[in-house]
């Protein structure tokens, strides 16, 4: 059985890209799946300058939607190599980012009231 390591480079004009090690020079299998249904298109292409190779996995459309989506990236045993996850509408009102404005601010109104509190006696 060939170990292989995905890392993820970037994601790009809707394209996730990574480099792929290990293994030999025969091509992979790879797979992506959003939802359990198999992604059509895995672009592989080998560099032999570096021997390895790099990987390409167009974003679903179906992935672009309300929530969080999470594409798996596997080789032919089904191994998981990587995965990537969108999210959108919705579920980043929860988001922590959200919850750390609302306690900025709240800071923000308690500075103001302690300095005019300090100011008054």
């Amino acid at each position: 059985m060939t170990k292989y390591t995905l890392t993820k480079t970037r994601i790009e004009n809707g394209i996730w890209h990574g480099v792929l090690t290990g293994g030999s020079n025969t091509t992979p299998q790879l797979s992506a799946t959003h939802q359990g249904v198999k992604l059509s298109e895995v672009t592989l292409e080998h560099d032999t300058t570096q021997n390895h190779w790099t990987v390409a996995v167009p974003v679903p459309e179906a992935a672009i939607t309300e929530g969080i989506q999470t594409v798996v990236i596997s080789d032919e045993n089904g191994s998981k190599l990587a995965n990537f996850s969108l999210v959108a509408g919705d579920p980043l009102a929860d988001d922590i980012r959200a919850e750390v404005d609302l306690l900025r601010a709240e800071l923000d109104l308690l500075k103001s009231a302690f300095r005019a509190h300090c100011k008054n006696s």
